[in-house]
């Protein structure tokens, strides 16, 4: 488990490198029952080329559909591979400050999934989010043998622009990622939600989409433009996602809250704002409120103290006079002081190197108390 502070740069969260001081988790099995499950990533054996990719598939643990489409291209396992990293990374990441930051070992992960809290709506959006986008990406990289570039010039101004590069197959990885999940059965209002908070992942992706350009002519200037598709960046749907858990809308039904017979309805304690504005009641058999934001269908454990769902907050790093008193549930925390040197007054020599003093400084760092 990671503790609050920054544990991991952009890019080293947007590549799927995972330093070795950190856990090496894998989390992330899109199932027509939950998408996450663990699987650590040092057992991975190395193979040789050929079929190596069969054993990986194998023990992703996928559904018997899931393997098949698993093997049948030799780029999909290791784009699987890139996404559970990759979004396990993001989690960890959008959550370093929070009481609840991303514990995806087993149990806790088990038995988060088995509730409709905030947190498990997060964790459905960002896992689909991620297998999209590193589907799009794996496509425009060359690793799949079922898909190339973007090949859809559709862009307005089409006669000005002459359409080239290599886009993200944004619309390969939406159809590969439908028919990966399958469908779900819709008969209960768990279903619903898993199923609208899985779209709000896709929907994030599919908003993230730029269109990037180069200009071609003499002297520079932009007689023919070359242009193509680029997915944003995985940190900046992570930071969409994380706004949208902000503002999760809690869902209920208003005859059996168990099966979710009956009519679908905001309730609870979500936030006032979005309840003003939310729909009528909606039968099951009706789309479920129409929102970008996440839904969720009961409270959230405190995470205070240990439990099934987290190991609590005990001995996490927080940050004086900003998180301390949130994080630590009141329980205050502890003051250490150490000495940490850090290379400073860097200046760039000519040619082609960075020439910089190593400052020692004393700085304190605050935990939570038990």
């Amino acid at each position: 488990m990671l503790d609050s502070s920054p544990f991991i740069s952009t890019k080293t969260a947007l590549t799927g490198y995972i330093p070795a001081h950190l856990p090496i988790f894998v989390c992330f099995r899109l199932t027509g029952n939950e998408p996450l499950s663990i699987l650590p990533l040092n057992s991975l054996p190395e193979e040789s080329v050929g079929r190596a990719h069969y054993k990986l598939c194998d023990r992703l643990k996928l559904e018997k559909k899931q393997r098949r489409m698993c093997r049948r291209d030799p780029g999909v396992a290791e784009t699987l591979r890139e996404a559970i990293t990759m979004s396990a990374q993001e989690c960890q990441y959008q959550f370093r400050f929070e009481r609840w930051n991303c514990t995806l070992e087993g149990r806790h992960r088990a038995n988060m999934l088995k509730r409709g809290f905030k947190e498990t709506a997060f964790l459905y959006a960002i896992s689909s989010a991620g297998l999209t986008h590193a589907m799009a990406k794996a496509c425009s990289a060359g690793r799949m043998e079922r898909c190339t570039c973007d090949e859809a010039p559709d862009l307005e101004n089409r006669k000005a622009w002459q359409w080239g590069g290599c886009g993200d197959n944004l619309k390969y990885a939406n159809k590969f990622v439908k028919d990966f999940l399958g469908k779900r059965s819709n008969k209960d209002l768990r279903a619903h939600v898993d199923m609208h908070n899985t779209n709000v992942g896709l929907k994030v992706i599919k908003a993230g989409v730029e269109t990037t350009c180069k200009c071609h002519g003499v002297s520079g200037s932009c007689t023919i433009r070359t242009c193509w598709r680029q997915l944003k960046p995985f940190h900046e749907v992570g930071k969409q996602l994380k706004q949208r858990y902000e503002t999760s809308v809690k869902v209920g039904s208003s005859t059996n809250e168990a099966t979710g017979e009956g009519d679908i309805s905001p309730s609870g304690r979500s936030q006032p704002q979005l309840q003003q504005q939310a729909p009528p009641l909606l039968q099951l058999n009706e789309q479920i409120p129409r929102t970008m934001n996440l839904l969720h269908i009961e409270d959230s454990p405190s995470f205070c103290r240990p439990s099934k769902y987290s190991s609590g907050t005990a001995a996490r790093k927080c940050y004086k006079d900003k998180n301390c008193d949130a994080i630590c549930c009141g329980r205050g925390h502890n003051t250490q002081s150490r000495e940490v040197t850090r290379p400073c007054q860097c200046q760039v020599r000519w040619c082609c190197y960075v020439e910089c003093k190593q400052c020692t400084q004393r700085e304190e760092v605050y935990t939570c108390k038990g």
